[in-house]
């Protein structure tokens, strides 16, 4: 069989000058006796490993052509970040502050944004926003795509929550699921026109098996600072098409659980394989290119990831809803780990906010505070420096082992008491303690966002402190 680049290009190579000479050294090995297949391998660890292959008089010339490629896209980091504006620097650390540096240091980046809440995460912190020219970083959208707020203002008065506590406790036990590999079985599996998204067909072959373990988990909980909550919440805009005054109200915050996070893995690595040039600090801002058939891939799989997440809120809310006997007259999601096309600068760019609200002009939002600190629900003010965005919480103020070393179950219950928050289950790396002050984020971002309401949780459910799933009969 004769080798092309279409071959190539098939098991993950780069569109270029490389393909052009691996064919004439595959070519040449063949001809010396080795199998085209065995050729073709060895032209991948050449590729892989150029270095361990100078010397090697067969194999020299794509070595080096893989050494000079490295060597161009080492040069073409750039010395110095493009502008990125950063909000509450004083109340960021430096590490959080030196992976945004690194990440407007790449070659595709246009313009950055750090919100008040910044954090270390992996390649973009926590808190970044990027935009990228005709490039999607899968790292800058996080391992959770699609992770959102979802908020529901029922019909019902604040002052009914007492006399309904019971009731509201029981919907939320009963109707959620959470923690790792959370998910309902047969006979209790949620239903959403999500599950029949022709996207489902279009993903590559191998992620097409995916379809119903994610079915099984439409409508659960992920760990870490995933939660479902009844709280109150006062509103005082009277332009929402609601009157002013304090409603129970739901709140929810989780993502793509599994899928999203298969997807995640598979094209991290891909953008890591195709960018292999990259210094090694770089790695995990590996980049795909949106003209490439990888990007588009990524692209369309990101984007039903984006839908089921929204998906798996909607489920939540219309079974612990319907269990506590509550309609709701107003609600509010929006994603915080995704990738948008947006119109900056007189240009479209990819802009990523990874940890980060949306805030273009108008757009409704949530901003969440801890278990036991209120929450708000925001109007975009279309700050243009932000890229039109916001902090998604208050931050982490700790890391999770830290919070483990630092408090105790006592302390945490103590604290909730005071706050009159009923903790059902969760983890104490999740205790408020461990976060930023949400008043001072907020404050900080007055001109990011406006606030519309103020949401106090109650009633407060995430995975339980031993992080085993609780499965659904």
């Amino acid at each position: 069989m004769k080798i092309t680049g279409r071959k190539l290009i098939q098991r993950g190579w780069k569109q270029g000058q490389a393909i052009g000479v691996a064919i004439k050294v595959i070519r040449r090995a063949v001809k010396d006796g080795m199998d085209q297949e065995d050729a073709i391998d060895l032209a991948d660890q050449v590729a892989a490993h150029p270095d361990q292959y100078i010397d090697d008089p067969v194999w020299n010339p794509l070595a080096e052509c893989f050494q000079e490629e490295k060597q161009r896209a080492a040069d073409s980091i750039r010395d110095t970040p493009v502008e990125y504006a950063v909000c509450g620097r004083e109340d960021i650390e430096s590490e959080a502050l030196a992976q945004m540096d690194a990440a407007c240091r790449l070659p595709v980046a246009h313009r950055g944004f750090l919100a008040p809440d910044a954090h270390v995460g992996y390649g973009l912190p926590i808190g970044g926003v990027l935009a990228t020219r005709d490039a999607v970083i899968p790292w800058a959208v996080g391992v959770d795509i699609g992770c959102r707020m979802k908020l529901s203002i029922t019909e019902l008065p604040a002052n009914r929550l007492e006399g309904l506590r019971g009731r509201l406790v029981n919907a939320i036990e009963e109707e959620t699921s959470f923690g790792m590999g959370a998910d309902f079985q047969p006979g209790n599996r949620r239903e959403h026109p999500v599950m029949e998204d022709p996207a489902w067909r279009n993903l590559p072959g191998k992620f097409r098996q995916l379809h119903q373990g994610a079915w099984k988990q439409l409508g659960s909980s992920g760990g870490g600072n995933h939660f479902v909550e009844w709280g109150t919440l006062k509103l005082d805009d009277p332009t929402l098409g609601v009157a002013p005054g304090e409603y129970l109200a739901l709140l929810s915050h989780s993502g793509s659980r599994g899928f999203g996070s298969k997807i995640a893995e598979h094209y991290s690595k891909l953008a890591a394989k195709i960018c292999s040039s990259l210094p090694r600090q770089f790695s995990r801002l590996a980049w795909l290119a949106m003209s490439s058939a990888e990007g588009q891939e990524y692209w369309e799989a990101m984007n039903l990831a984006g839908r089921y997440a929204a998906a798996n809120h909607d489920c939540i809310h219309r079974h612990v809803l319907k269990a506590a006997g509550i309609g709701a007259i107003l609600q509010v999601d929006n994603h915080h780990n995704f990738a948008w096309r947006e119109k900056h600068d007189g240009e479209t760019y990819i802009v990523h906010r990874k940890g980060a609200t949306p805030a273009g002009r108008g757009i409704l939002g949530f901003i969440p505070g801890s278990m036991a600190d209120p929450g708000y629900l925001v109007r975009g003010l279309g700050d243009e420096a932000s890229l039109h965005s916001a902090s998604h919480g208050a931050g982490r103020a700790m890391s999770r082992m830290a919070a483990k070393k630092s408090f105790t179950n006592s302390q945490v219950r103590k604290l909730l008491a005071e706050r009159g928050v009923e903790l059902l289950s969760g983890g104490l790396d999740e205790c408020p303690m461990a976060y930023k002050d949400i008043r001072r984020i907020m404050a900080n971002q007055s001109h990011l966002v406006e606030t519309l309401g103020e949401f106090h949780p109650r009633i407060v459910k995430m995975a339980p402190e031993e992080g085993r799933p609780r499965r659904r009969r």
